[in-house]
């Protein structure tokens, strides 16, 4: 499979070739400082599987962390990220733009990351890692009863 994506003003595109090696929901402070959100949704890509073009882009690496994110200089789009294991990460929601908004399967996320530093709790059938996949699992409490009434 190839799929091939924009940024917003159409300045720089990339390639994705195969299928990604990950599909995570990641809750984890640096992602949600780095992406600026409260979960970051997104694919995690072999290098030598995506390919940039256009020449109207730039590389931010974090000032402290192994990660970096390439944005557009013309329209600010991330097109992608690099995570420290050196894999590209591709934000599943500029993937949905190229389907009208719609996820394929093919890329929806197979479990959460890091849940234990969430900001916000999910409620779905994946498995949600407190820490890393290797980690131990979040059990859900059950909702409290509410006290009888009269």
């Amino acid at each position: 499979m190839t799929l091939r994506i924009t940024c917003l003003c159409g300045e720089n595109a990339m390639e994705l070739h195969g299928a990604p090696a990950a599909r995570a929901n990641c809750h984890c402070t640096t992602c949600r400082d780095f992406y600026g959100v409260a979960m970051l949704s997104a694919t995690a890509w072999a290098a030598e599987s995506v390919t940039l073009s256009g020449g109207n882009h730039a590389r931010f690496q974090h000032p402290a962390k192994q990660l970096s994110k390439t944005f557009c200089l013309n329209c600010g789009d991330v097109l992608l990220g690099t995570n420290r294991l050196g894999m590209c990460v591709v934000l599943n929601a500029v993937v949905a733009r190229t389907a009208d908004g719609v996820l394929d399967a093919a890329f929806a996320p197979t479990m959460h990351l890091f849940y234990r530093q969430r900001v916000i709790d999910v409620t779905d059938s994946l498995p949600k890692y407190l820490d890393g996949w290797d980690g131990p699992l979040h059990v859900r409490q059950e909702d409290p009863q509410p006290c009888p009434g009269p």
